[in-house]
């Protein structure tokens, strides 16, 4: 089971924070008071009862690490719009559903999903660093698919008997909101299975929380005999620092091939020259451009979306200006569909 601490509610104050801070104390005194966010950025009280609003039908959830990187004061901050609760979250708008992407009818086991061939995804946790206000799963049932110790054996006998699957995902919540030692123990089982052959994890906490990316967790990830990939989650360039060298250098040290998705959201990243900026200084960092994804259609969400035709029209002025290797794919998952679904001016 996950041993990592529940969240608890932290003071108005900052916490003391640097490279050496265990990360689970980073990740158990998490800002979930919209009046302490909104105290802590000076930012007005007119902001509150929305951000209650909002924060009752999905918690509010802000790392101190990723809250330093926001601008005070400004209402506006990219970083500050995808984590700050409003009341148009509570907006019915159709087309807006609970499961966007239809993963229940792929949820064959507890904890897994098998949507696509030849990989599976398996939701390691059900916790995140933070609680992005776009989330396609803020409305997944954790609660039913915890892993436990049986459900784990009923996930690794389904593997066994499936030897078209290659290549296993670790997802969530977030997947590193699990302890490393879970994690290697995880590993071992996985690699007595012979036809699995690559491991990727897809995770934000390496951009939100940096110290999450521990000596023993690149040890682990390097000592295993998978070819493996890290998808990290970034939308916006401010959210990477030099910090982000130092993660990115460690897991290239462990054989870990480092990629990024992000997603296409009004008011955060649906400019061109910020997009331009997004990928530049990732590749600057050593992380490679992925997928760029509109968004999901999950219910409380709408205000964040951009149409295709918006979207198209950024992605060809974006090509005209990178090289092809700093390009994202732009791309949206449809349920049924056997992969991701590119969009091409």
């Amino acid at each position: 089971m996950n041993s990592v601490p529940k969240t608890t509610k932290i003071s108005e104050t900052a916490i003391q924070i640097g490279e050496n801070t265990p990360w689970q104390h980073l990740l158990s005194h998490t800002i979930n008071s919209p009046k302490a966010l909104l105290k802590r950025l000076g930012l007005s009280e007119s902001y509150l009862d929305g951000a209650i609003a909002g924060a009752n039908e999905f918690p509010l959830k802000v790392p101190e690490p990723y809250l330093a990187k926001i601008k005070k004061g400004d209402p506006q901050d990219p970083l500050l719009r995808q984590v700050l609760p409003l009341d148009a979250e509570l907006d019915a708008i159709p087309g807006y559903v609970i499961d966007p992407l239809a993963e229940m009818s792929a949820n064959h086991r507890d904890g897994l999903i098998h949507k696509y061939k030849g990989r599976v995804l398996l939701i390691l946790s059900g916790a995140c660093a933070i609680n992005c206000r776009y989330c396609f799963r803020r409305h997944f049932p954790y609660q039913e698919n915890r892993l436990g110790p049986e459900q784990w054996q009923e996930i690794l006998t389904y593997l066994t008997a499936n030897p078209s699957i290659s290549e296993v995902i670790f997802s969530g919540g977030d997947p590193l909101a699990t302890s490393d030692e879970r994690l290697a123990r995880m590993i071992k089982e996985l690699e007595q299975i012979p036809h699995l052959k690559r491991l990727r994890i897809h995770t934000r906490l390496p951009i939100v929380i940096p110290q999450r990316v521990t000596t023993s967790l690149t040890t682990i990830l390097k000592e295993c005999r998978f070819d493996t990939v890290m998808v990290l989650h970034a939308n916006h360039p401010n959210e990477l620092d030099e910090q982000t060298v130092k993660i990115v250098t460690a897991l290239k040290n462990a054989q870990v091939t480092v990629l990024n998705q992000a997603v296409l959201l009004k008011g955060v990243n649906d400019s061109v020259d910020t997009l331009q900026e997004l990928s530049e200084t990732l590749f600057h960092y050593g992380i490679l451009p992925y997928y760029l994804f509109t968004l999901d259609p999950v219910q409380g969400a709408a205000h964040f979306n951009i149409s295709d035709t918006e979207a198209l029209a950024l992605f060809e002025k974006l090509q005209n200006i990178l090289p092809g290797y700093l390009l994202p794919r732009l791309a949206r998952e449809i349920p049924g569909k056997g992969s991701k679904t590119l969009l091409k001016p």
